[in-house]
């Protein structure tokens, strides 16, 4: 008999004051073995941080050189290694069926990390997240940030 259970749900809400700050967590995410094979999506309005939060993770990885938005291209790959490395930017969809038509769905089948901003322009189409993370600005640098776990992986993201 096939059971459905609702997903895994945790919240955790972090304040950060500065870059310096979410710096630090994209550190303590990378140490996490499981980020490794993790689905993370990346909420806010423009400006909230989503790329810079990106930029710190892959640099946390050992990524190197340039790191580019993919606003344009709407994914840029990574390697570290054998971690493949997958961000996307689906800010410029204008209908989540581009997200088919592109053939995404073969590379989220992939193992590695997947980075989504703007995720909800693929809505639908995406695979549930490990960790949705929600940014929030503030005033100044400073952000509130909350974390949703909605898998078990993505509780073994949490700080």
């Amino acid at each position: 008999m096939l059971s459905l259970h609702a997903p895994i749900v945790e919240t955790r809400t972090l304040l950060w004051q500065n870059e310096a700050d979410c710096q630090a967590f994209a550190q303590t995410l990378a140490a996490r073995p499981a980020v490794r094979n993790a689905n993370i999506s990346l909420h806010g309005p423009l400006g909230a941080g989503k790329t810079s939060l990106v930029r710190h993770l892959l640099r946390a990885l050992g990524v190197t050189g340039r790191i580019k938005s993919p606003t344009y291209a709407v994914v840029e790959p990574h390697q570290v290694g054998d971690l493949l490395i997958s961000h996307f930017d689906f800010y410029r969809f204008n209908d989540p069926r581009e997200w088919l038509d592109a053939g995404f769905r073969d590379l989220y089948a992939q193992p590695g990390l997947k980075l989504a901003e703007w995720p909800e322009k693929a809505a639908g189409m995406l695979p549930p997240a490990d960790l949705d993370i929600h940014l929030q600005p503030l005033e100044g640098d400073a952000r509130q940030v909350t974390l949703q776990a909605g898998s078990p992986l993505g509780m073994n993201l949490l700080p």
